[in-house]
């Protein structure tokens, strides 16, 4: 009896004890682990490569976070559109955003580099030289964020209603275009219209353009295979994208989470390189076996010549730059020196 009268009296205050010390634990854990809720703006339709990398890297963030990230993610322009994207997460309407450097070319000029001709022949390795450029030289155009992640689309080719074999062949065709590409095309000899990707079913219909000037996994996405039999790869531009995050926001986080983030930058680059450059494979042997599409190679002259035109684009580019106080020697230097590697 007196045994177990002792018990108790030990027993009742080590029982208050610990859960004084459960409580206080509790409140610490649920303290330092708060949940952060982040809204992630995106201009594409959901179904785009873009938007596909945005769900991938928001899913990993908040695997990796054990929960402690939520990511609200909204694609298709319904919180930025593609022109208000950088200026929206620096202002804070939206914590990240994705962008394409290629649709305000003066604003990005160091890292819109990579949508000059270089003749890239994929997504791995435009992303690879991408990074590389940033990581190496730096863009002071994103010093008011931080930048989440980098990388490119695939190549532009030609995906045209009517056959383009040579070079000269080339200058025979109106194509649809944006950006970056009208530069190359002009050299070509290339009449170009600019419209969107949307518009462009009709206007192949009513013989307004012989094709467009894309990345090819819009054969597939948008059906251009039923349009446009014929492919010639000529592996033209090609446009950077950049995913970057308000800085007040990201400071604002732990560093554990902070760190998930600086963790996924590579790796998310090259998933999402490698990505877009099945998808385009996907779309172009579903595009022979649906429409029997003819892709062309040019030949070696041919390559040459629209080789010794690229190359004239990127010269002017240099003069440009250098006006506007831009080394762009530098920039062009650098990416060779990646792409020789």
């Amino acid at each position: 009896m007196r045994n177990g009268k002792l018990i108790r009296k030990i027993m009742i205050p080590a029982v208050m004890i610990f859960f004084i010390l459960t409580a206080a634990g509790c409140a610490r854990k649920g303290k330092s682990e708060k949940i952060v809720t982040l809204n992630y703006a995106n201009f594409a339709a959901p179904s785009t490569f873009v938007c596909v990398q945005m769900e991938r890297w928001a899913d990993e963030v908040e695997a990796r976070t054990g929960g402690r990230v939520i990511i609200n993610t909204f694609p298709d322009s319904t919180l930025l559109d593609a022109k208000e994207m950088f200026d929206g997460v620096v202002s804070g309407q939206a914590d990240i955003g994705c962008l394409c450097m290629a649709y305000q070319p003066g604003r990005f000029p160091v890292t819109n580099a990579m949508a000059l001709p270089f003749g890239i022949a994929d997504a791995k390795t435009g992303s690879a030289a991408l990074v590389d450029l940033f990581q190496t030289i730096g863009a002071p155009e994103f010093d008011d964020v931080k930048v989440l992640t980098m990388f490119t689309n695939a190549p532009a080719n030609i995906q045209s209603s009517k056959p383009v074999r040579t070079f000269d062949d080339i200058s025979t065709v109106t194509l649809r275009a944006s950006g970056g590409a009208g530069a190359s095309l002009k050299a070509w000899g290339v009449n170009m219209l600019g419209m969107p990707m949307s518009e462009t079913p009709e206007a192949l219909q009513k013989g307004l353009v012989d094709g467009l000037f894309s990345s090819l996994e819009v054969m597939k996405d948008y059906r251009f295979a039923e349009y446009c039999p014929y492919v010639t790869e000529v592996n033209g531009v090609l446009y950077p994208f950049a995913v970057v995050m308000n800085k007040d926001v990201y400071e604002s986080l732990p560093s554990d989470i902070q760190k998930v983030f600086d963790d996924l930058f590579e790796e998310q680059s090259r998933w999402t390189a490698a990505y877009m450059d099945d998808h385009v494979k996907e779309s172009m042997e579903w595009s022979k076996a649906e429409y029997g599409v003819e892709v062309f190679t040019l030949s070696d002259t041919d390559r040459q010549k629209l080789q010794e035109k690229n190359q004239e684009v990127i010269s002017d580019w240099m003069l440009t730059t250098k006006e506007e106080g831009i080394d762009g020697e530098e920039i062009i230097s650098r990416i060779n020196s990646f792409l020789n590697k």
